[in-house]
C-alpha cells in the first residue's frame, strides 16, 4: 500500500517516528518529575497540565483542521512540540529544571496536542483513497500498538543512559523529522465550503454546524457515547487499578509489564487483522469489538494466573485494534470531508479529556468499595454500554461504504462527501 500511496507513505513514516517518541515520552517524563526532585503528587501535576488542554482546545483544534489546511496545523504542531521537548531536554541536561517549568511547557505541549489530532484524523481521506482507508488506519494502529511493546523498552534504556533529558531530546528530534514531512506532503484540497450553510468565517457557526453532524447521526453519537464509557470507566481498571493490584499480590511491576506486553501483542495482532479485514457491517463488529475490549477490568480482578490473566488481556488488545480502526473508518467514510475534523474533535474531547475524570475517581472508589468489587462493577457498567450500541439500528446497518463511493449503492466515484450523506442523515433520524 505504501508504494502505491506516496503521499500516505510520507504522512505514514513521518508519524510512525513520532509515535515512537510519544512512546519514550510517557515514561521519560515522570522520571524527569522526578530527578528534579519531585513528588508522586508533582507527577501528577505535570501530566494533568499536558491534558488539560484537550478539554479547552480540542473541539477549536476541531473548526480550525476544518476551515484551514489541515497538513499546515499538524506541521505547526509538531514545530511546537519540538521546541518545547527539545527546550525541556536543554533544561533537563543543564541541570536548570524545576517542577513549574515542565508543568508550564507540558501545558504549552498539550494545547499543541489539542489541534494536532483532529487535523490528522481529517488529513487520511485526503492522502488515500477511499477504497483503502480501513487498510491505512490499520497500519496507523499497527504503529501505535507496535510503539506500545517498544517504547517503553526503549525509554527504559534512554533513561538508564542518557537520562530522561536524553530520552525527551531524542523525542523532540522525532517532531522535527514528523515536521519534515509534513512539510513536502501534498494532499487533495479540501472542500472550501462549510457545512450545513455555516456562515465563512465564523467560528460558532462553524462550531455549531460540526454538532450537528453529531446529533444528526445515531451511529455517531451512539458511537462517541460508548467510546467516553470505554475511556472513563474501563481504561482506569488497566492505568490504576491494575497496576495497584500487581503491586498486592502478582510480585510488581515484572508482572504487571508481562500483562502489559502481552495486551501491546495482541493489539499488533488486531491491527493486522483490521488490515485484511472485509465486512458488510463494520460498526456492528466494532460495538461487538468494544464489549470484549471492555471485559479487561473482571479480567484483571479474576484472580486468575498471571499467564491466564495475559492471555486474555491479548484477546481484548485484538479487539481494542478492531474497534478502534473500525470506528475511525467508518468516520472517515461516512462524515462528509469538510466536517471531518470537527466530528473527530468531539471524539478527542471525549477520550482524552474525560478519561482524567475516571483516573481520578479509580482509587477513591475501590478504596470505598473494595479494589475486585469496583473491577467487577466497572465490568457491569461497560459491557452493556458497549452491546447497547447494537440496540442502534443506524449501528447495526452502517454499510462498509458510502453511498455513491466505489463499491458503494452508489456504484460512483469520488470522495463520499456529497449528497449521499444528506441522504445518510435523513434516513438516521427516521430509523
Amino acid at each position: 500500500m505504501l508504494r502505491d500511496e506516496p503521499q500516505f507513505a510520507r504522512l505514514f513514516i513521518g508519524q510512525s517516528l513520532s509515535v515512537l517518541g510519544d512512546r519514550v515520552s510517557l515514561v521519560a517524563v515522570p522520571f524527569a518529575v522526578l530527578s528534579v526532585g519531585g513528588s508522586a503528587s508533582d507527577v501528577g501535576l505535570v501530566a494533568a497540565a499536558g491534558l488539560v488542554p484537550m478539554l479547552l482546545f480540542t473541539l477549536v483544534g476541531g473548526v480550525w483542521a476544518d476551515r484551514f489546511p489541515r497538513h499546515r496545523i499538524m506541521l505547526a504542531s509538531d514545530v511546537v512540540r519540538f521546541a518545547v521537548q527539545g527546550l525541556i531536554a536543554v533544561l533537563l541536561l543543564t541541570g536548570v529544571a524545576e517542577v513549574p517549568h515542565l508543568a508550564l511547557l507540558m501545558l504549552v505541549f498539550g494545547t499543541a496536542d489539542a489541534f494536532f489530532m483532529p487535523a490528522s484524523t481529517g488529513l487520511t481521506p485526503l492522502v488515500v483513497g477511499p477504497d483503502r482507508l480501513r487498510e491505512a488506519n490499520a497500519l496507523r494502529g499497527f504503529v501505535q500498538s507496535s510503539a506500545l511493546v517498544l517504547g517503553p523498552a526503549l525509554a527504559g534504556g534512554l533513561v538508564a543512559v542518557a537520562g530522561p533529558g536524553g530520552a525527551l531530546a531524542l523525542d523532540a528530534l522525532t517532531f522535527a523529522v514528523s515536521a519534515a514531512f509534513l512539510a513536502r506532503l501534498r494532499p487533495r484540497e479540501t472542500a472550501s465550503e462549510t457545512v450545513e450553510g455555516a456562515a465563512a468565517g465564523s467560528f460558532l457557526a462553524e462550531l455549531r454546524a460540526g454538532w450537528v453532524q453529531v446529533r444528526s447521526r445515531s451511529w455517531v453519537w451512539s458511537g462517541l457515547a460508548g467510546v467516553a464509557v470505554y475511556h472513563v470507566v474501563v481504561l482506569p481498571s488497566v492505568y490504576v487499578l491494575g497496576p495497584v493490584l500487581a503491586e498486592q499480590e502478582w510480585g510488581g511491576a515484572a508482572s504487571w509489564s508481562v500483562v502489559v506486553a502481552a495486551f501491546g501483542i495482541g493489539a499488533v495482532v488486531g491491527d493486522v487483522c483490521a488490515y485484511r479485514l472485509r465486512t458488510a457491517r463494520p460498526m456492528a463488529l466494532a460495538a461487538a469489538a468494544l464489549a470484549v475490549a471492555s471485559c479487561q477490568a473482571v479480567i484483571i480482578g479474576s484472580g486468575a494466573s498471571l499467564v491466564l490473566i495475559a492471555v486474555l488481556e491479548a484477546v481484548t488488545g485484538v479487539a481494542v485494534s478492531l474497534f478502534f480502526v473500525l470506528w475511525e473508518t467508518a468516520l472517515q467514510t461516512h462524515v462528509p470531508e469538510k466536517a471531518l475534523s470537527r466530528v473527530s474533535s468531539y471524539d478527542h474531547l471525549l477520550s482524552g479529556g474525560l478519561m482524567p475524570v475516571g483516573l481520578a475517581l479509580a482509587g477513591p472508589v475501590s478504596a470505598s468499595l473494595g479494589m475486585r468489587p469496583t473491577l467487577y462493577a466497572m465490568t457491569v457498567i461497560a459491557v452493556p454500554a458497549a452491546l447497547a450500541l447494537l440496540c442502534v439500528p443506524a449501528v447495526r446497518r452502517l454499510p462498509a461504504h458510502a453511498p455513491g463511493t466505489a463499491g458503494g449503492s452508489g456504484g460512483g466515484s469520488g470522495t463520499g462527501t456529497g449528497t449521499g450523506h444528506q441522504d445518510m442523515i435523513g434516513s438516521d433520524q427516521a430509523r
